[in-house]
C-alpha cells in the first residue's frame, strides 16, 4: 500500500518545537497489535503477566543499562498495552526534576538544538524492536507485528500533574474494565 498523504495523515501530539532529548518526565503508553491480550490477565484487580510480558518487563528495567541518562519512574502493563513515566536526565544528575514551563521563549531550547542524548522516540523505538523480536519469537510468531505503530507521548509540566499520573498508573488494573483499551478489545479478560 502506498503513502497517499490526503488519506494517510497523523495529527501530531508532539509539541511543537520542543526538544524531545531535553531533561524531563514523559507519561508513555504503548499498545499492542490490534490490542491483543497477550502481555497477560487481569484476575481480582491484579495484572499477572503472561511470557510475553515478563519479556517486556524485563526488557523496560533494562533501559537504563542501554540509555545511562534516563531513569524509570512508574510503570505497569496491562493486557493489551503498557504505562510508564520516563525520565530524561541531565547529564550527571540522578533524577531530572519535572518541567515547569514548557513554552517555547527567550531561554527555551530551540527545535532541533544538538544534543547527544537519545530522544523519547529514539528510547522507544529501541524498547519496541528489543521486545517485539523476544515476545514474537515467545510466541512462535514470525514477521508479525507485535506493537502497534507509533505510541501515544505526555509531557509532564509539574509535581502535581507527575503525582496524578503515577497514581493512574498505580490503579490502573483495578479500573481495566473501565478502561477504553479494555472496551477495544471487544471482550478484554473477564474476571
Amino acid at each position: 500500500m502506498s503513502f497517499k498523504p490526503s488519506t494517510h495523515h497523523r495529527r501530531s501530539i508532539r509539541l511543537q518545537d520542543y526538544d524531545y532529548s531535553q531533561a524531563g518526565a514523559y507519561f508513555i503508553t504503548i499498545c499492542t497489535q490490534g490490542r491483543e491480550c497477550n502481555l497477560g490477565v487481569i484476575e481480582n484487580g491484579t495484572m499477572n503477566l503472561s511470557s510475553a510480558g515478563e519479556c517486556v518487563y524485563t526488557q523496560w528495567h533494562d533501559l537504563p543499562k542501554r540509555f545511562p541518562n534516563i531513569s524509570l519512574d512508574a510503570f505497569i502493563i496491562m493486557p493489551n498495552h503498557l504505562h510508564a513515566i520516563l525520565v530524561i536526565n541531565p547529564v550527571g544528575a540522578l533524577l531530572a526534576a519535572p518541567l515547569s514551563n514548557i513554552a517555547p521563549g527567550k531561554d527555551a531550547p530551540s527545535k532541533g538544538a544538538a544534543s547527544s542524548a537519545p530522544t523519547v522516540g529514539e528510547i522507544i523505538r529501541a524498547f519496541k524492536s528489543l521486545t517485539a523480536i523476544a515476545a514474537n519469537r515467545l510466541l512462535n510468531r514470525v514477521g508479525q507485528p507485535f506493537w502497534q505503530r507509533n505510541y501515544w507521548e505526555h509531557v509532564i509540566r509539574d509535581e502535581e500533574e507527575w503525582q496524578t499520573i503515577r497514581e493512574y498508573i498505580h490503579h490502573n488494573p483495578q479500573q481495566w474494565k473501565q478502561d477504553r483499551l479494555y472496551m477495544a478489545t471487544g471482550n478484554g479478560n473477564e474476571e
